[in-house]
């Protein structure tokens, strides 16, 4: 299992951003979803990848540095079919 908040990259597309989501399917294809870094004062679309073709690579962010005082609501992408 990945650990949330590592640095990651797609193996196929090169996509790199930070892990913030895991989604567990009755199937077993676990999907991590990555968000990309601003760019050019642009936020890009987070994308979502099978385990598989992750590949770590670096230590990014822990929960407790981005932790807020009270819980928030679920992240806007949800995991796409």
């Amino acid at each position: 299992m990945i650990e949330l908040g590592q640095k990651g990259r797609d193996k196929i597309t090169k996509f790199e951003g930070l892990i913030t989501g895991r989604a567990q399917y009755l199937t077993g294809c676990d999907q991590y979803v990555l968000v990309p870094e601003v760019k050019d004062g642009k936020l890009e679309t987070s994308q979502w990848f099978d385990e598989g073709r992750i590949e770590i690579i670096g230590p990014g962010i822990t929960a407790a540095e981005v932790a807020a005082p009270a819980p928030g609501g679920p992240q806007r992408d949800a995991p796409a079919t």
